[in-house]
């Protein structure tokens, strides 16, 4: 045991030697932000890093993927895959730094640039440390993580998790909620279940004058989103999570016409399979009979996207051993459940793992923005605590 927690001590000070260049590497992803399947120049920028480090790889996994491999010089053993997304949001940066976007349009405000940095720091330390372990570490750089169907169940289509099986799967996301230098644990659920629908209302349009002679697609989708509401208000159990939120409400475009059609786009949360799909259920019966009773008409498409992620309860202990052998106990922390969707969800239904997070906060330095917040950045400072956990994971799971 003493001799395993040396070995992984020596980690955190491995990767605080490669700070320059987890900055660098970061910050340039960060100031060419590319969206989900078209990161082509992020994807060549991966390709010739993993190249200067002497790790093999295969590219145009998924369209833009990358899968690197690893292997051990200790011979056969178990396989652990370690994921990285890579793709950005359509968000345009407010952030006042010398590495802001210079793509229009175009914004790493979810810290998928800190993930691949980090990834591409772990390749690093681990090729350089083969006589450490047995086994093969898979890293996988995913496109698309932002955008439903995602890049994740791609690149597992594609084979990733296969030639060699994985046994087992670890990534980590950037969370600024907390401080660099902590880490965050959840067994179980910890990420929802995130579907869409879009909702199109079918009346009659007419002059605003005569409104008696139409029927007002506005006034209609206005009852209906009010009365969705109560799905979550009225029908679901108030112990069990569960978020629906319409993002978006089209309908006319001009003062004096009523528009005859309206379209609503909204997401449910949840975490519970059952509950998932008798809010789906419930939202096209209120949708539709309410239209029906204001004579109108309303059609619904609804899509289940990501499930819901379950971490491991073994591997979530593995990979918190490692952060508090690195960090101590005053700085890891029990991560809160998340409402948000994440595609690693189809890694860890295929292969036992754990999705931890990572603190890139600093609240001196005003660093507190919320994920996919427009001033979204990272104190860069938490690089080296990614790399030291992400391949102290890899390291520990494989010798275990």
């Amino acid at each position: 045991m003493a001799a395993r927690a040396a070995v992984e001590f020596d980690l955190l000070a491995t990767a605080s030697a490669m700070a320059d260049v987890l900055t660098a590497d970061r910050r340039h992803i960060h100031m060419h932000p590319e969206l989900g399947f078209e990161e082509r120049e992020t994807s060549a920028f991966i390709q010739r890093r993993l190249s200067d480090a002497g790790v093999t790889f295969e590219a145009g996994i998924a369209g833009t993927g990358v899968l690197a491999t690893i292997a051990g010089s200790g011979g056969a053993g178990k396989t652990v895959l370690l994921r990285a997304d890579i793709d950005a949001l359509p968000i345009d940066e407010q952030a006042d730094v010398p590495y802001r976007s210079q793509n229009p349009g175009v914004m790493h405000a979810c810290g998928h640039d800190a993930h691949t940095a980090i990834l591409l720091g772990t390749a690093r330390v681990l090729a350089a440390d083969r006589l450490r372990f047995a086994g093969t570490v898979k890293l996988a750089f995913q496109p698309c993580e932002e955008r439903f169907p995602g890049g994740a169940i791609k690149m597992i289509e594609a084979g990733v998790m296969d030639n060699p099986t994985v046994d087992a799967a670890f990534g980590l996301h950037c969370t600024p909620q907390l401080e660099a230098g902590s880490f965050g644990f959840r067994v179980g659920p910890a990420s929802a279940a995130s579907d869409r629908f879009t909702i199109s209302v079918i009346g009659r349009g007419g002059h605003a004058a005569r409104p008696n002679s139409c029927v007002d697609a506005v006034v209609v989708a206005a009852h209906l989103v009010v009365l969705l509401q109560t799905i979550i208000s009225r029908e679901t159990p108030p112990i069990q999570p569960a978020v629906l939120t319409v993002g978006a409400i089209h309908a006319g475009d001009a003062h004096n016409v009523i528009p005859g059609e309206a379209t609503i786009r909204g997401t449910v949360r949840t975490y519970d399979t059952g509950l998932r799909e008798q809010i789906a259920d419930r939202l096209r019966e209120l949708v539709t009979g309410a239209a029906r009773a204001m004579r109108a008409e309303a059609k619904v498409d609804y899509v289940f996207g990501y499930p819901s992620l379950v971490n491991d309860g073994p591997m979530t202990d593995l990979a918190r051993s490692v952060a508090l052998d690195l960090v101590g106990a005053e700085a890891v922390f029990v991560a809160e459940q998340a409402l948000g969707g994440e595609d690693m969800a189809y890694f860890l239904r295929r292969a036992p793992g754990c999705f931890f997070r990572l603190g890139t906060g600093n609240r001196a330095r005003g660093i507190t923005y919320g994920n996919h917040h427009p001033r979204f950045d990272v104190e860069e400072a938490a690089l080296p605590f990614g790399v030291a956990a992400m391949a102290g994971v890899a390291l520990r799971f494989l010798g275990s």
